[in-house]
Order: C-alpha cells, then structure tokens, then sequence
C-alpha cells in the first residue's frame, strides 16, 4: 500500500447535485425552487421574525417597562447569616473580604447588611450599605458599623 493507490471507501464519497445545469441533468428548468414568487429568485432573503404577512410576535405584543441605567444592585446579608459565621469561625470583624472568602459574595459585589434575625454577640461590620434595623441591633450589642 503506498500513498498513490489510497482512495476513500466504496460508496463513501458522493458528488453534488449539479442544479442548474439544463434539462438533461433532471435539475434544470425552475432548478428545484418551484415556480414564481420571492424564494425563486436569487438574492431572496426574509427578514428575521417574518411570519408570512402576518403580524410578527415582536409587533403583537405591547411594549412595557424600563431598565434603570443608574440602578445601584447589592448582595443582601442578613444579621442570622452574619451570627451563623461569627459562631463556626469566631470573627469579630466583618468586611466584604471575610465575607468572599467565606463564599457569600463574589468578587465585585457591593453588601448591604439586612436586619432579619438576631445578633447574639458584639461585632465591627465594615459594609457598603446598612438597613436601619441592622444599625440599630449592631450598635445594641455593643458593635460598629461603618460605611465604605
């Protein structure tokens, strides 16, 4: 066997339908593509989400809403999640890196402290935003709360 006489399987390799190319080809005449209209022609395109002259789903259904560009979004932690990693690590100092490094928020998340649940010890949270009742329970105990 040398690098000459290699040659695809028997029945492997088909050759293309020759549209096109006259009557006796059995592919010539209108060449496959019907009679008349648009999709006959060449250079036929539809446009996306044309449905046949109907009203396209974009157009039947009714715009609503808004997106706001300025919209500030954080990663809300609660107070009972805070005593949950005070108690099975024994912190008293809470900020954003401690709270990635425990896997509670991710790298560029900005935190607000919630007020759900209950704070047993004294704790410093160093955070982007506090609730009111969050201020209020931290200082009670004894804590402190500062905004980055």
């Amino acid at each position: 066997m040398n690098l000459q006489n290699l040659t695809p399987a028997k029945g492997s390799v088909k050759k293309g339908k020759r549209i096109a190319r006259g009557q006796g080809s059995g592919h010539g005449g209108t060449s496959t593509r019907g009679h008349k209209g648009a999709k006959s022609r060449s250079g036929y395109k539809t446009k996306v989400g044309f449905e046949g002259g109907q009203m396209p789903l974009q157009r039947r259904v009714p715009k609503f809403g808004f997106k706001n560009i300025n919209r500030v979004e954080y990663k809300a932690i609660n107070l009972d999640i805070i005593q949950s990693l005070i108690e099975r690590k024994n912190i008293s100092d809470i900020n954003p890196e401690v709270l990635r490094e425990n896997g509670l928020v991710s790298r560029n998340e900005l935190v607000k402290i919630l007020g759900r649940g209950e704070l047993k010890s004294k704790v410093n949270i160093t955070a982007h935003k506090f609730s009111s009742t969050a201020k209020t329970v931290i200082e009670e105990k004894g804590g402190n709360c500062s905004e980055i």
